[in-house]
């Protein structure tokens, strides 16, 4: 049974979707700040730094799954989740420091760069799998699932724009504040402070509620039960159809963050001024999504809300790079162009996480499928599939931008202005055409995804049935 029943407090919305602000600090960290800062900043080749960061979200993928396992069989008067927060939040800041203070002087290794991303990830997943496996234990009901990932998704989005806004404006600002040290090392000890506050804060916001003993006392942990768990939550039709789309929506957001900030400086030429906008403008386009993806959701449900959004925002997306290339851009550095790259920038974000929602809510779905076809409940094992295949695509999608840069011969310590329309065009073409391949494919598998509100509130229906003993356990939802 669900934490409540019924419509949630707005209090506990908003305490529950604090906890995201972590993840919004890493995320805003890791796509828009770090390749920039170990190769123009640190000297890294960039298709080694993009090699180190795919590495470890390959490698935190593989654990993923065993914090997931781990989380669901966890068994204390705390609950199942609250214990991870609690423990993890600390390490995670610190190491989150460390990130941007390189202990050793000079050019980082592949191998300390890869160590310490290794050692950040999965301290993080350690806070975020069990944090957001709280989802479908709060609540069964279709739309509520939805509206406490809207609120993870808009602190998450506010923790990192926060995060770029300090950067732009006090850490680094400017053009050359980006590419200098001394900014990097304060924006790492500021996030890392930022990370425990959420973490922490979410977890006693949340303990009155989630704070007692699981209803039934889990199997023992070993390696091989954890395996074929996962192995067989894995397995679940509902979630390899998630995995296919997903996976094509991750890489594409992948590639869109780590590029951003290679496209503002040298194809758009952003100053100081803009720079600082930029994160505003994206605080705009979230907050929109806020009032946006809930009527989404209730007027088409969230597989077609998923192809909607991915379509649209491929679209909206590239059509300044497309205008740019065929020479009917205005003249970038001037306030048109500004201007435009913002107007589209606002709508293509919103349908961009509308996708990132609609895809997070449907795995609270696939939990009650698992459970009528095992009597297992495994949110851990499954949100941990979640970011195993989120991470294994955004590593995918930095390693792709990394290559895509080191194809088009960015040049080291450039500047803006002074990079050739042969090295941009070249980057953005490659750019391009992968996004509009993993559109599509993202499209087509969320779409059809095979969940959706009859069949999973019949289902639930059922669950509580067995519960009462109504009916016999194993009646399913055809």
């Amino acid at each position: 049974m669900a934490f409540v029943d019924g419509p949630l407090p707005q209090r506990l919305k908003f305490i529950h979707g604090f906890g995201a602000v972590a993840f919004g600090v890493k995320d805003s960290g890791f796509s828009f700040f770090l390749l920039i800062f170990y190769n123009q900043v640190l000297g890294m080749d960039a298709g080694m730094v993009s090699l180190a960061l795919g590495a470890a979200l390959l490698f935190d993928a593989v654990i993923d799954p065993i914090l997931g396992n781990l989380s669901d069989r966890t068994y204390t008067r705390w609950g199942r989740r609250l214990p991870w927060l609690y423990t993890a939040a600390l390490p995670l800041a610190l190491a989150w420091a460390v990130l941007w203070n390189p202990v050793i002087d000079g050019t980082p290794s592949f191998w300390e760069l890869l160590g310490i991303a290794v050692v950040v990830r999965v301290l993080l997943s350690a806070c975020e799998v069990p944090s957001v496996s709280l989802v479908p234990e709060i609540t069964a009901d279709y739309d509520e699932r939805t509206t406490l990932f809207r609120y993870r998704y808009l602190s998450g989005w506010i923790g990192g724009i926060l995060m770029m806004l300090l950067a732009y404006t006090v850490f680094m600002p400017g053009q050359d504040g980006m590419l200098q040290a001394g900014g990097y090392s304060m924006f790492g000890l500021f996030g890392a402070g930022l990370m425990f506050v959420s973490v922490v804060g979410s977890a006693l916001g949340q303990h009155y509620l989630v704070a007692k003993l699981p209803e039934k006392r889990p199997e023992p942990f070993s390696i091989k039960g954890s395996f074929d768990e996962i192995r067989d939550a894995f397995s679940e039709r509902a979630f390899l159809i998630f995995v296919a789309g997903g996976l094509a929506a991750y890489v594409s957001q992948g590639m869109t963050f780590s590029i951003t900030n290679y496209v503002n400086l040298f194809v758009w030429q952003f100053d100081r001024v803009e720079l600082i906008i930029y994160p505003i403008v994206l605080f705009v386009s979230v907050v929109m999504m806020f009032f946006v993806v809930g009527p989404m959701h209730r007027d088409w449900g969230k597989p077609k809300s998923a192809v909607i959004g991915s379509i649209t925002s491929m679209v909206l997306g590239l059509t300044p790079y497309t205008l740019f290339l065929l020479g009917f851009w205005p003249e970038p550095g001037t306030a048109l162009s500004t201007t435009l790259v913002f107007a589209f920038l606002v709508f293509a974000n919103l349908f961009g996480i509308v996708v990132m929602i609609s895809g997070s809510s449907m795995i609270a779905e696939i939990v009650e499928a698992y459970e009528e076809r095992t009597g297992r409940r495994a949110e851990g094992s499954f949100y941990a599939g979640n970011w195993f295949v989120q991470k294994c695509a955004t590593g995918v999608g930095i390693l792709l931008t990394g290559q895509i840069i080191s194809a088009a011969q960015m040049p080291e310590n450039a500047r803006p202005g002074s990079v050739s329309f042969e090295v941009l065009s070249e980057m953005l073409l490659l750019y391009g055409g992968a996004m509009v391949v993993l559109a599509f494919v993202a499209a087509y598998w969320l779409g059809r995804f095979p969940i959706d509100r009859a069949q999973h509130e019949a289902r639930i229906a059922a669950l509580d049935a067995v519960a009462r003993g109504d009916i016999d356990a194993g009646t399913s939802v055809p």
